[in-house]
């Protein structure tokens, strides 16, 4: 297959960089994989004791998880204080709701069911707007307490979108994004990327936006990085990241049909040389 057609790729992924870097080359692109993150949990888990706590003693009315790995997260802090059975059969007193197939396979690992789940491409609008479906359908957030397990980064959107509903929101924030601790990689891609030495960007979860913008920040290096940045095909992995990337003044070039690595890196591959092509030379035509 041509694929990439041997267009320099950067992608931005750490904990399945590896796997990225791979696909990547399967499609005949030349790999860059600068880790942008590490997750790591919280110093103090004072508020999601304080969710278990409350949860326990019946002063939530709906939880709602946003991810698979924060839900298992914030699993690990309850076993600190409770029983495993004691939290679980508190979650089924209650009203679940998950944003989307992680979220619903640990809960599901644990014997919860949601009562409702976000379609794709699971981002927070089609978390809201099952919500308020689910409103029309006897699922009451008006009043309702609500519980919102965050995932390293606090949703001002959606946080806001259920207080308009009239749900009494309290945040649990479980763990957090870090930058790496060896940033020299990132810190590389961001000089190549001042130097347009990339065709093809790709980007996996919005907080590797946050970041490539803070360290290039930091490095003096924004400016420069964004006219790379600009010359290059942006590939997101779907809505919530395109969003972070416009909020940083960058245009996604593409999305895949699905929120996926996998459909990413493939329909990216197969529509680059076309679209960068197209890119470039209305870029030229502009300047």
């Amino acid at each position: 297959m041509s694929g990439f057609d041997g267009l320099r790729v950067l992608a931005l992924e750490s904990r399945r960089g590896t796997e990225l870097g791979k696909l990547i080359q399967t499609y005949n692109g030349v790999a860059t994989v600068a880790p942008s993150m590490r997750e790591v949990p919280r110093e103090s888990n004072q508020e999601a004791l304080a969710f278990s706590n409350a949860l326990l003693a019946g002063q939530f009315d709906v939880v709602i998880f946003l991810t698979g790995v924060g839900a298992r997260a914030l699993l690990a802090v309850v076993e600190t204080a409770h029983r495993r059975e004691d939290y679980v059969a508190a979650l089924q007193r209650v009203r679940v709701v998950a944003r989307g197939p992680k979220p619903v396979a640990a809960l599901r690992e644990i014997g919860v069911t949601p009562a409702l789940i976000a379609p794709e491409p699971n981002t927070w609008h089609e978390l809201l707007g099952a919500l308020e479906e689910g409103e029309r359908a006897g699922l009451r957030l008006h009043g309702a307490r609500v519980a919102v397990q965050e995932y390293g980064v606090s949703n001002p959107e959606l946080i806001g979108g259920l207080e308009k509903l009239g749900a009494k929101v309290t945040r649990v924030p479980v763990y957090q994004w870090a930058l790496p601790e060896d940033l020299e990689p990132l810190r590389a891609a961001i000089r190549s990327l001042a130097e347009n030495a990339f065709d093809v960007v790709l980007f996996t979860t919005a907080v590797q936006v946050i970041h490539l913008f803070q360290v290039a920040a930091e490095m003096h290096l924004e400016e420069e990085m964004k006219r790379g940045l600009s010359r290059a095909l942006i590939a997101s992995i779907g809505p919530t990241t395109s969003e972070e990337l416009q909020r940083h003044g960058i245009q996604a070039d593409l999305e895949p049909s699905h929120p996926k690595m996998g459909f990413l890196v493939k329909e990216t591959a197969e529509a680059s040389p076309e679209l960068l092509l197209r890119k470039r030379e209305k870029t030229a035509s502009a300047g």
